[in-house]
Formats: C-alpha cells, sequence, structure tokens
C-alpha cells in the first residue's frame, strides 16, 4: 500500500513540474513571438529606407543670379524637391522697367538632358518684383529612371506684355545646378529588349518603349525621341489610326537641340469603344521630325509608321 502511494505522489509531482515546464516554455515562446513581432516594422522601416533611392538635401541650396540686365532680373532663392505640384525652383522676378509690364516665360527646359517643360509664365508690373514658383514634373521622368536633378537647364524669355511685336529684353539659356556643377550628369539611355527603333538616322532617333493601360489617359504607346542636331526638332504624329479606324491622340514635342525627351499617345477608353476597339492590335501613323524655326527646310524624317503592340 505504502509502496502504491509513493508512486501516486511521485506521479503527482511529475505532472506537476512537466506542467510547470510546459507553462515555462510557452510563456518564453510567447515573449519570443512578441519581441519579433515588434522588432518587425522596424525592420520593415529600415527595409524600406534601404530600398529607397536616397535623395540629397538641398534646403539649403544658395541664392543664385540667373538673368541680370538693366531691364529685368532673376534669381532662384530656394528648391522644395517634394511641393504638391513637383519638383520646385522658388524664383524671384524684377522688373527693372519705369513704363512696361514684363512678361517672364521659360520656352523649354530640361532635367539632365531629357524635356521636362514646367509650362511657367508670369506679368510682373514696372518696378514691381514677384516671388515665383516653377515647377517641375518629374514623374514621367523618374519612371523612366533619369534619377535625381542635377543639371536643370532652362530657356527664359522675358517681353513686353502688351506688345509681342517688341524685342524681347531677354532671351537666355541659363543653368540650375542642384547638388553643384560638379555633380552635373547627363542621362543616358540604355537600350532595352523590348524596344522598337522605328526611326535612328544622323538627326534624330525614335523608339517605343513600351504600351500600357493608363488609368487616367487609357491605351498609351510610349516614345523616347532624341534630337542629334544643333536646332530646336518638333516630333509630331498625323493620320493616327487605330485598327483601321481614325483615332489622332494629339502627339507632338518639341526637343532642344542635342537633347532627348519622353512622349506619350494615348487613347481614351470611350475613344475605343465608340469604334468598337476591345483590344488594338494595330497603330498606323505619318511620324514627322522638322525644324521648328525654318519651315522651308526639308523634314528629318517623315513617314508611314506601322505598329502591332
Amino acid at each position: 500500500m505504502k509502496k502504491r502511494i509513493i508512486l501516486a505522489l511521485g506521479l503527482a509531482l511529475a505532472l506537476l513540474l512537466s506542467g510547470c515546464g510546459s507553462g515555462s516554455s510557452k510563456s518564453n515562446d510567447s515573449a519570443s513571438h512578441e519581441q519579433t513581432t515588434q522588432d518587425q516594422p522596424a525592420q520593415e522601416d529600415a527595409q524600406e529606407q534601404k530600398d529607397e533611392p536616397t535623395k540629397q538635401d538641398v534646403s539649403d541650396f544658395p541664392e543664385t543670379v540667373l538673368l541680370d540686365n538693366e531691364s529685368c532680373a532673376v534669381k532662384v532663392k530656394g528648391i522644395d524637391p517634394d511641393s504638391l505640384w513637383g519638383y520646385t525652383l522658388k524664383v524671384e522676378l524684377e522688373n527693372r522697367s519705369a513704363d512696361t509690364t514684363y512678361r517672364f516665360s521659360v520656352n523649354s527646359a530640361c532635367v539632365n538632358g531629357v524635356m521636362c517643360d514646367p509650362l511657367f509664365a508670369s506679368e510682373v508690373a514696372p518696378g514691381m518684383k514677384a516671388n515665383e514658383d516653377i515647377n517641375f514634373p518629374l514623374s514621367t521622368l523618374e519612371d523612366n529612371g533619369v534619377g535625381e536633378p542635377t543639371d536643370i537647364e532652362i530657356n527664359f524669355r522675358v517681353y513686353d506684355a502688351d506688345d509681342w511685336t517688341a524685342d524681347d529684353v531677354a532671351a537666355e539659356t541659363v543653368h540650375v545646378y542642384p547638388l553643384g556643377a560638379e555633380s552635373a550628369a547627363a542621362y543616358v539611355r540604355e537600350p532595352q529588349p523590348d524596344d522598337n527603333v522605328i526611326v535612328d538616322n544622323d538627326q534624330v532617333s525614335v523608339t517605343v518603349v513600351g504600351y500600357r493601360d493608363d488609368p487616367l489617359w487609357g491605351y498609351t504607346a510610349d516614345f523616347y525621341l532624341v534630337n542629334k542636331t544643333d536646332r530646336t526638332v518638333m516630333f509630331s504624329a498625323g493620320d493616327v489610326s487605330v485598327n483601321g479606324y481614325m483615332a489622332d491622340p494629339l502627339f507632338a514635342m518639341a526637343v532642344a537641340p542635342g537633347r532627348s525627351g519622353f512622349r506619350s499617345m494615348s487613347w481614351s477608353d470611350s475613344k475605343l469603344e465608340e469604334n468598337g476597339i476591345e483590344a488594338v492590335e494595330t497603330i498606323v501613323f505619318t511620324l514627322r521630325a522638322y525644324d521648328t524655326d525654318d519651315w522651308m527646310a526639308g523634314d528629318y524624317v517623315n513617314q508611314s509608321v506601322t505598329l502591332e503592340p
């Protein structure tokens, strides 16, 4: 009997110790899981920071004079790389005339050698100054790997706002180097396996770089345009059809001498639907490239193009 009692007590004690050990292990596992869960967001944040390209600090960009003559002046007073409207140059415009209102405008602009026009214009009354923003929409450039702005080239024009026949008071191409002139770099696009080079001669090249369904603009064909000349070249498309139905997409782009640019042809869903097009099979158009300042000169390109996405 004693032996049975001793065995029973021993078994109960073993079960008790086993239960305590199991509870301790569970507690340790729970603590380990909790610690891992707490550390996970920090690890994910660190990974995201590692994956994101490092942006240079341009908050202390020094005040820089871009134009300065007896009639007008333009200076950059700061840079905001993440404004609501894009990469922004904060500029001060000065009209030094006593009696003429001047319009300050940007004819064209490039970022790292790629066209990126800000569509900027501002009128300043005689003897006055104005603080304005020049906003660069960089999304297309970033999507194509152009990278952080290191060389912003701007072609300024300043003229009498009330007399377009008067001579310009300023017409000059200037450069802004956000990271310093020594860090300026020109974009070089590497050829990709899916590229479709439709023109490549001594003056220009035109490459189809892809097709996509844009949520805003609809079916889209993307082009990379290169101007190899010392003249401004206009690229345009006419007589555009999709699957045999006329459907002009408003495609045109002026590219400065020695520069390049990205441009798209897009067709809205409604445009395709009204022509009964469910899938784009062929795109046909006449491609032109010509000197914007000499309409009497021969075209660099004038040919029919057929694309089969």
